[in-house]
């Protein structure tokens, strides 16, 4: 075998494992959008061939009240969890750096625990710390004086305040429940980057009179920004797919369609009776593409910059 075809033939079993685990259910879900798919069509005995309708489906999703509202809801959580977990986990992380040995490992272990929290753990603790009737966070805001509760939130009693029945207090719980199990990681990253950064560089810009902010203008953001970059387009494919949290806080299929996003919305047409698996397909190819199109726009605005450097 030639010394240059070692490579290629290495990375075989890898590209074998992505094409079965990743790309051909990647394209059976597009074949299935073109698709009328039911269940008739997935009865294991004497099925009907699912019948080929075109584009139909996708002028469905285009045409539905649902998709503005649920691409709203997708993206604006995305925009909103992706900043404030880069923000708290950079924060956390120039802490980390900050701290001794011994204190920044119990941190990073303590924090990072809640980052390994499953997703359907993560949904169950914040639900009942929200629980209208048992939440303890109810219960904490009841504890606030009057006056100071009624000045910041325009209310005094909090007993059964029911967060989980209305869109906007709905992802303002999934945000909060997102943000905690997220930062974690962001924190990490952000730490093992400063420590790549040599301390030379700080103390001259403390002897000049740097402060914090200059200081992390200046030094930190340039030296750490591949570390960001990778960070965001991390962020922004896994806020735009969240799904199990929104699924479990809400009620599953109960929820208000008005909080629906675009993976929500996507497993309740392809499994809720009637199940219309070719409009839940083309509702995910139809996420996966304004994924990929935003993360495509970001990643060549990186290159451009660094193309200009």
């Amino acid at each position: 075998m030639p010394p240059w075809l070692v490579p290629y033939v290495l990375l075989v079993p890898g590209l074998l494992i992505i094409a079965a685990l990743l790309l051909y259910p990647l394209y059976q879900m597009v074949v299935m959008s073109f698709q009328e798919v039911g269940l008739r069509q997935i009865r294991p005995k004497n099925p009907i061939p699912a019948k080929y309708v075109g584009f139909e489906q996708y002028q469905t999703v285009l045409q539905s009240d649902l998709f503005w509202s649920s691409l709203r809801n997708t993206v604006v959580f995305a925009v909103v969890t992706g900043a404030l977990t880069l923000i708290v986990g950079t924060l956390v992380g120039m802490l980390l750096n900050r701290l001794g040995r011994k204190m920044s490992t119990v941190v990073v272990v303590g924090i990072m625990a809640a980052w390994a929290v499953p997703p359907t753990s993560q949904a169950i603790i914040w639900k009942w710390l929200f629980d209208a009737d048992a939440g303890i966070i109810n219960w904490a805001l009841n504890l606030l004086p009057d006056w100071f509760s009624a000045l910041l939130f325009g209310r005094s009693d909090w007993t059964g305040e029911p967060w989980l029945n209305e869109p906007l207090s709905i992802y303002l719980v999934l945000i909060i429940a997102v943000l905690w199990a997220s930062f974690p990681f962001v924190a990490v990253s952000v730490l093992a980057g400063l420590k790549s950064i040599p301390s030379e560089l700080y103390e001259a810009a403390k002897v000049d009179g740097s402060g914090g902010f200059r200081t992390f203008r200046k030094i930190t953001f340039p030296l750490l920004k591949p570390v960001f970059s990778v960070l965001v387009v991390l962020q922004i494919i896994w806020d735009f797919k969240v799904f199990t949290q929104l699924f479990l806080l809400a009620g599953g299929t109960n929820m208000p369609r008005e909080a629906f996003n675009l993976s929500l919305w996507s497993y309740i047409e392809a499994f809720s009776p009637p199940p219309d698996m070719g409009l839940g397909a083309a509702i995910a190819v139809v996420l996966t593409v304004v994924l990929l199109l935003i993360t495509f726009v970001y990643v060549r605005q990186i290159v451009r910059a660094e193309d200009v450097r």
